[in-house]
């Protein structure tokens, strides 16, 4: 029994909450990563010029001086869940399993980042006359347009778009009215999309889904984190139980050691045949080899601890002796089980984002099916500067020359002294859309898919819910019978000692109810910590563990 107590002992600790975030470091430099600043400030130059790659480097474990008592890490099942949600490399491996789905989002968000566009050329070409009109000899023209171009999507679909264009010619040929003539004209155009792409629903169903995504990549990994607490408090229960059924070898190689010395006491004194020795030295060797057993059993078992908690990595730590400190009837209501697991289970939440993104690719493929009917407007203003020579005739030489620059081409362009506007309509009628009718029907398939693997998941966690309940309440009522068998045990122990004493029983029958008492008191260490395995698995299997051990996965 006090082995029981033990055992209960380290789930009586509540265990407080165990926040799963980023260290700050990593959280501040993965910000400063997805930095977007504005055109123009001095973010936006060292963002792009200047930018800082992050150094990688690992740190090692920590806060496991806090635990450290007498040279000795004492370890509680609450501090040992801390260390592991701390240092556990699986853990923090998983972590970042959600970080490339959160950066998808702001990826989705650039089809909506303005562009702009600056565009300058110089060309000079020299030719051969081809008019009278001209001048003789070659004709040379120096041409500068500069094009300043900014587009933007908007959530609503319409793409607006502003243009400047600016542009110098200067030439020797004689019929030239400006001479260097400059040209400046300024365009505002839209287009809206009337049917297919219209509206912020269509525009943001990216965005949508890499939000999804998210949320699924986050129960994915709080499912997956579930099972590594699972994987790391069977661990500390595997330490437990190899440490009491270390205690109990330890304890039957006592009681055997004083049988060996009773049998040669009494050979001794001839009250036993030289040939009955041998009986009670078979089975203190046998004891021996089984204490080793359970020794390194042990060892290994702390192995499996440390690494679960990274003292591996320190060796500090590496070696620092592990001191872990030392009946249920509840009833169980499976349908209630059921509910909650089916409510709380991340695997099938997981599995439920993806019907929404089947929904989204389905509204995205019926998207493509419509019609393209878009209105498109535009207005533009024109100016006119430059030098202006003027001749009495065509051909004639310039009689006067009228200074000008580029004040005037802007004045004219920005005042709209000179505009052009319209509108119009454009139409792209799909005649047969074999892409996009291929979309729509993966789309559904994809969703009857989705909704029978949900429908499925839902099945085997009815099914792990139960089964787990039968396990708990079989191991609950095998640790009774260990307990009952354990004082027959002992009992029968206790009379077969007094026989032997009294002379009316044989040595091998009471080196027998030894063996036996040793037996049944390892058979209770070990049904009660599997049946602690089994409370673990149930509250895994429901969905409940993270919760009930004061974990936060954010």
């Amino acid at each position: 029994m006090r082995h029981l107590f033990l055992i209960a002992a380290a789930l009586a600790l509540p265990l407080q909450a165990q926040f799963f975030n980023p260290p700050l470091d990593i959280a501040l430099e993965k910000e400063n990563m997805l930095q977007t600043p504005t055109f123009g400030t001095k973010s936006w130059f060292n963002r792009h010029f200047r930018p800082e790659f992050p150094h990688v480097e690992l740190s090692g474990p920590s806060r496991l001086g806090e635990f450290v008592m007498g040279g000795k890490l004492e370890l509680s099942l609450k501090n040992y869940l801390e260390l592991v949600m701390a240092n556990n490399t699986d853990i923090q491996l998983q972590k970042y399993t959600i970080e490339q789905p959160r950066n998808a989002i702001t990826r989705s968000m650039a089809i909506f980042d303005p562009a702009f566009t600056a565009r300058f050329n110089a060309t000079r070409s020299t030719q051969l006359p081809t008019s009278s009109i001209g001048g003789g000899g070659t004709v040379a023209t120096l041409q500068q347009p500069l094009v300043l171009n900014y587009q933007q999507l908007l959530e609503t679909g319409t793409t607006y778009q502003f243009q400047f264009n600016e542009s110098k010619v200067s030439t020797n040929a004689n019929n030239a009215t400006y001479n260097p003539a400059l040209t400046s004209t300024m365009q505002m155009s839209f287009s809206q999309p009337l049917i297919r792409n219209r509206g912020r629903s269509n525009q943001m169903i990216s965005v949508v889904m890499a939000q999804t995504r998210l949320r699924g990549s986050q129960f994915a990994m709080e499912d997956s984190v579930q099972r590594l607490v699972q994987t790391a408090e069977l661990a500390y229960w595997a330490v437990i139980e190899a440490r009491e059924a270390l205690k109990v070898q330890e304890q039957g190689l006592v009681t055997q050691e004083t049988s060996l010395k009773r049998s040669q006491r009494e050979l001794e004194l001839g009250a036993i045949s030289p040939l009955d020795i041998y009986q009670p030295q078979q089975t203190y060797a046998t004891q021996e080899v089984q204490v080793t057993q359970a020794r390194y059993r042990l060892i290994q078992a702390e192995d499996q601890l440390r690494r679960q908690i990274s003292t591996d990595l320190d060796p500090a730590y590496r070696t620092m002796p592990i001191v872990l400190p030392p009946d249920d009837s509840t009833v169980f209501d499976h349908e209630a089980l059921v509910s909650t697991a089916v409510s709380k289970r991340p695997d099938l939440r997981a599995a439920s984002t993806d019907l929404t993104i089947d929904d989204l690719s389905a509204q995205q493929a019926r998207n493509n099916l419509r019609p393209d009917l878009s209105l498109t407007g535009t207005f533009s203003g024109t100016g006119r500067g430059g030098t202006e020579l003027v001749r009495s005739g065509i051909i004639d030489s310039p009689s006067q020359r009228i200074p000008g620059g580029l004040g005037p081409a802007l004045s004219n362009t920005f005042a709209f002294n000179y505009p052009t506007y319209g509108f119009g309509l454009t139409l792209a009628l799909p005649i047969r859309d074999r892409r996009s009718a291929a979309d729509l029907a993966d789309a559904v398939v994809n969703k009857r898919i989705d909704a029978l693997q949900v429908r499925q998941i839902q099945q085997n966690i009815r099914q792990d819910v139960l089964n787990a309940i039968t396990q708990v309440e079989s191991s609950r009522a095998s640790v009774k019978l260990a307990q009952v068998a354990m004082d027959f045990s002992q009992k029968r122990l206790e009379a077969e000692q007094k026989k032997y004493d009294l002379g009316v029983t044989t040595l091998f029958i009471l080196l027998d109810a030894q063996a036996q008492q040793i037996n049944s008191q390892a058979n209770v260490v070990t049904q009660s910590v599997q049946y602690r395995r089994n409370l673990l698995a149930l509250l895994r299997v429901t969905g409940q563990l993270l919760e009930d051990r004061g974990i936060v996965v954010k």
